[in-house]
């Protein structure tokens, strides 16, 4: 319940995982933070980060489906500096606790994980081409955990096929369909339950976002757009 105390314990928790003696994968929203002079992470826990970027423009209306909320909201939410999770109603309408993460903007977000480039410990990967390369872009990311875990690369070819299809995003809506999926959220205006698999690949900003928005989201990531090679 004390947010302060989270935050001075990052780093002692994430001693705690590495006592394990082996590799450990946290999938995080958070930006590379030092608040107070306590670090989200630093280099003797964290081997190396593998950043997964997506068209920021693509993300507004992503971020609008998962919140319920309009696209000019979420896009405000992007812009500025904002925190995931405190409390919120869950399912059953019950007010919950969750910890709280610090997201920061988008824009910020990325920027700040670019420090373990320096290291040589940092991998770039674009949500775009992860779905049309996922081949190429998974065996990269293999080969990159390998590297950094000084270990030789190898390969279980059916694994890696196997990993390829079952995870593709119609196999993921389909079980989303199936069985739910515990990160879907209910979308206080309608009711009902938004996909969390919505929709994936066909999310294309250039239709869906008004003229207005898409001059607003060009101008304020115009270096980041660039940098990312986003038309």
């Amino acid at each position: 319940d004390n947010e302060q105390e989270v935050i001075k314990n990052y780093i002692k928790v994430q001693e705690k995982f590495n006592n394990k003696k082996s590799i450990q994968f946290l999938k995080t929203h958070s930006y590379l933070f030092n608040i107070n002079n306590n670090p989200f992470t630093n280099l003797d826990n964290s081997l190396g980060a593998i950043y997964i970027v997506r068209d920021p423009r693509n993300v507004v209306t992503s971020w609008a489906n998962f919140l319920g909320i309009s696209n000019d909201e979420a896009a405000d939410k992007m812009i500025n500096s904002h925190t995931l999770g405190g409390e919120k109603f869950n399912q059953d309408k019950k007010l919950e606790k969750i910890v709280i993460t610090y997201t920061g903007s988008w824009g910020s977000n990325y920027a700040s994980w670019k420090s373990f480039n320096t290291q040589g410990k940092y991998l770039l990967i674009k949500y775009e081409n992860l779905i049309e390369h996922s081949d190429d872009v998974f065996r990269e990311v293999l080969k990159f955990i390998y590297k950094i875990n000084e270990k030789k690369f190898k390969i279980d070819q059916n694994k890696f096929k196997n990993v390829i299809e079952t995870t593709n995003f119609e196999n993921m809506r389909k079980l989303e369909e199936k069985k739910g999926f515990i990160e879907a959220r209910i979308n206080h205006k309608t009711g009902k339950k938004s996909s969390f698999f919505n929709l994936g690949p066909k999310n294309d900003w250039k239709n869906i976002l008004d003229e207005d928005l898409k001059i607003k989201l060009n101008n304020i990531f115009k270096k980041d757009l660039n940098e990312l090679n986003y038309d």
